[in-house]
């Protein structure tokens, strides 16, 4: 993965709130992967549109776990609401399918 400075900025951000070490690769991660789904378009030109489309492609596409899709929900909600603060609306998207 590439060092961004808006990534870093995240990171402070992160560190700031004081999450721990691995959240804090976890949502990096996420949000690396997210915005690479988008083709490197900038956060600021997106929003619950292009972040339900994402967390579509998690569960339809790539089978992930409600777990794992929550936890991208988490950071990119996190990114949004705290880094960049930006207000999100509702989400619609289809949520993975729920274990036994």
């Amino acid at each position: 993965m590439k060092e961004s400075k808006f990534l870093n900025f995240v990171r402070e951000v992160i560190r700031t709130n004081h999450f721990s070490y691995s959240t804090e690769k976890t949502y990096i991660g996420w949000l690396y992967r997210y915005i690479m789904f988008h083709n490197k378009k900038h956060l600021k030109d997106m929003g619950t549109g292009e972040i339900a489309e994402f967390l579509t492609y998690l569960a339809v596409e790539k089978s992930v776990s409600s777990s794992t899709q929550n936890q991208a929900l988490n950071a990119l909600v996190f990114v949004y609401k705290k880094v960049l603060k930006i207000p999100l609306d509702g989400f619609d998207f289809k949520h993975a399918r729920i274990g036994k």
